[in-house]
C-alpha cells in the first residue's frame, strides 16, 4: 500500500501524522510512505529523518493525495484536501464531522472511505484515540486558562493557586471524562479550588476517590451549573458525547451570572461545543469576550505543544495504521471492532449513526455495505 502523510494545513497546526520510526516499520512491511517536504518541521523532525527511515519525500501535497492508497492526516481535511481526495482512497484521521455539515457534505460526495481517530471504540468502551489529545487538552485547558486569568491579558487578575493567606481560584469543570480528568488534576496541583460537574454518579465515586481534596464532584444539572459558574473564575467545557454534536450546557442568559473578566475554556469546541456563546478560534486570535467573559476556543489546542502531542499521537494511532495497510482497511475493520467504529463514512454513505443523526441524514450501517 502507498501511504501518504501531507503536511497539515489547518491554521496554526504543527502536529504531523506519522513518525520516523512509523515510516521505518512500514517500508520494512514493503509498504510505500510519502511525506511532504517539511510535514515534520513543526514536530521538531527532519526531512533527512524521515529519509534515513525508508520514506520518500514529496514536494507538494497534490503529489501526495494523488499517488497514496490511504491518507494519514491529524486534523480534519481542510477545503482544498477535500477536493483533492478520491473515491475509494482511506483517510485516517479526526474528521468531527458532527461539528461542519461543510466538511460532512464535502467528504460525502469524494466517496474516499473516512476512518476518524475520534468514533473508533475499544473492547473496553474507551476512545483510544481521542484520548492521548483529550490528556493533553485537559491539562492545557488549565495552562491557558491560568494565562488569561492574568490581568494584561483581561482577566481578573487572579493567579490560579493563590498564596498563603489568599483565596485561590474557584475552577468549574464540566464533564468527568479524560479532559476534565486531566483539567481537575492540573488545576488541583496548582492549588485552585475545583468542581466537578457529571452525570454519570459512578464515575463521580470514581473521581472523588482519586482526585486530591480540593476538588469536588457534583453532579451534573441546570441548577449545580448556575451555581457553579456564578462563582467560577475560570470555567473549562469537557463534554464529549462520542462522534455527535456536544449539548449546550452553559447558555448566554446563564454567562449574566458570571464574574466580567472571568474565563471559559470550551474544549468541546471540536465537537459544536459545550457553551451556547461558543465558536472556533485558533492559536492566533485565541479568545473573545461575551458577556464581558471572556471565551477561549481554539479548536486545535494541541498543535500549541506539537512534539508532545505528535508523539503521545502516533504512539496511539500508528497500530492502527499498520493493520490497515497491512491488510487493506475491509478486512482490517471485519477483524478488528476498533477499526470497524471508526468508519464514518463509505462510498459516500454515512455509516456513523451520530454524524447522520447531528444532520438528519440518512444512516447506512456499514454491514449493509460490506
Amino acid at each position: 500500500m502507498i501511504i501518504g502523510v501531507p503536511k497539515e494545513i489547518k491554521k496554526d497546526e504543527h502536529r504531523v501524522a506519522l513518525l520516523p520510526v512509523g515510516a521505518e516499520i512500514l517500508s520494512k512491511k514493503k509498504h510505500k510512505v510519502l511525506v511532504e517536504k517539511g510535514a515534520g518541521f513543526g514536530s521538531g523532525i527532519t526531512d533527512a529523518e524521515y529519509r534515513a527511515a525508508g520514506a520518500r519525500i514529496v514536494a507538494s501535497a497534490s503529489e501526495i493525495w494523488k499517488k497514496s492508497d490511504m491518507i494519514i492526516k491529524v486534523k480534519e481535511p481542510q477545503p482544498v484536501e477535500i477536493r483533492m481526495a478520491r473515491k475509494e482512497q482511506i483517510l485516517f484521521t479526526y474528521f468531527h464531522f458532527a461539528a461542519s455539515k461543510p466538511l460532512t457534505d464535502g467528504m460525502l460526495k469524494t466517496g474516499a472511505i473516512c476512518i476518524a481517530y475520534e468514533t473508533m471504540v475499544g473492547l473496553d468502551g474507551t476512545l483510544p484515540l481521542l484520548t492521548p489529545m483529550s490528556e493533553v487538552a485537559g491539562r492545557m485547558a488549565i495552562q491557558e486558562g491560568a494565562k488569561y486569568l492574568e490581568k494584561p491579558m483581561g482577566g481578573l487578575g487572579i493567579l490560579l493557586g493563590g498564596v498563603p493567606g489568599v483565596d485561590p481560584a474557584h475552577v468549574t469543570i464540566i464533564g468527568g471524562g479524560v479532559v476534565g480528568t486531566h483539567a481537575a488534576k492540573m488545576a488541583a496541583g496548582m492549588g485552585a479550588s475545583v468542581a466537578i460537574l457529571d452525570i454519570d454518579l459512578e464515575r463521580l465515586r470514581y473521581l472523588s476517590d482519586v482526585l486530591p481534596a480540593n476538588v469536588k464532584t457534583l453532579m451534573s444539572n441546570p441548577a449545580n451549573i448556575r451555581q457553579e459558574i456564578a462563582k467560577a473564575d475560570l470555567v473549562v467545557g469537557a463534554v464529549l458525547i462520542p462522534g455527535a454534536k456536544a449539548p449546550k450546557l452553559v447558555t448566554r442568559r446563564m454567562l449574566k451570572l458570571m464574574k466580567k473578566g472571568s474565563v471559559i475554556v470550551d474544549v468541546a469546541v471540536d465537537q459544536g461545543g459545550c457553551i451556547e456563546t461558543i465558536k472556533p478560534t485558533t492559536h492566533s486570535n485565541p479568545i473573545y469576550e461575551v458577556e464581558g467573559v471572556i471565551h477561549y476556543a481554539v479548536a486545535n489546542m494541541p498543535g500549541a505543544v506539537s512534539r508532545t502531542s505528535t508523539y503521545a499521537l502516533t504512539n496511539a494511532t500508528f497500530p492502527y495504521a499498520l493493520e490497515i495497510a497491512n491488510k487493506g482497511w475491509e478486512k482490517a475493520a471485519n477483524v478488528n471492532p476498533t477499526i470497524w467504529t471508526g468508519v464514518n463514512m463509505l462510498r459516500g454513505c454515512v455509516t456513523d449513526a451520530a454524524v447522520a443523526r447531528a444532520f438528519r441524514m440518512k444512516h447506512t450501517p456499514l454491514e449493509e455495505i460490506i
